[in-house]
């Protein structure tokens, strides 16, 4: 039998799932590089993921604190959706993707991993970042660290913050 060895997904699994929101917790951190935030609005922010489908896994989430799509104003739709095209733009310049999976899981039956914070996946893709691996070992290879691809992103989003 063949190993992986992923020792980060240690944190993951015995981190407590339940309790404040992880959102909000973030936003609300003295240190947005502690937790991975690369930009941040008014409105919004983008973070990454730190258990990604694969290198560069942003998410864009709004500073509200809501579950419902039409929930948002027309202002936060706007700079949401802005905020999206902003890390296709950054994800395509920095780590050159072939392609991108855009979308958003509402409600536990949907995937919502996260029900109770709205937010956008953004996860760039590649010619053959999907192998053999999911399907025969139920393991998905993430080939860079969350941390470095932090710092390899961070200088590409705009610096301006409220």
């Amino acid at each position: 039998m063949e190993k992986l060895w992923a020792p980060w997904r240690m944190k993951y699994i015995l981190s407590d799932k339940g309790g404040e929101c992880i959102f909000c917790h973030a936003l609300a951190q003295a240190d947005p590089q502690k937790f991975y935030i690369l930009h941040q609005t008014k409105a919004g922010f983008v973070i990454m993921n730190i258990f990604p489908y694969n290198s560069g896994h942003l998410m864009v989430v709004p500073c509200r604190h809501i579950a419902e799509l039409e929930a948002l104003t027309g202002e936060e739709h706007l700079e949401l959706m802005n905020m999206v095209a902003t890390g296709i733009k950054v994800l395509k310049q920095v780590m050159h993707p072939q392609g991108f999976n855009i979308g958003m899981n509402l409600g536990r039956e949907a995937g919502a991993g996260i029900e109770a914070h709205l937010h956008w996946h953004i996860v760039p893709r590649w010619a053959g970042d999907t192998n053999f691996m999911p399907i025969q070992a139920d393991t998905k290879v993430i080939s860079q660290f969350v941390a470095d691809t932090y710092h390899q992103l961070k200088p590409h989003f705009p610096h301006q913050k409220g």
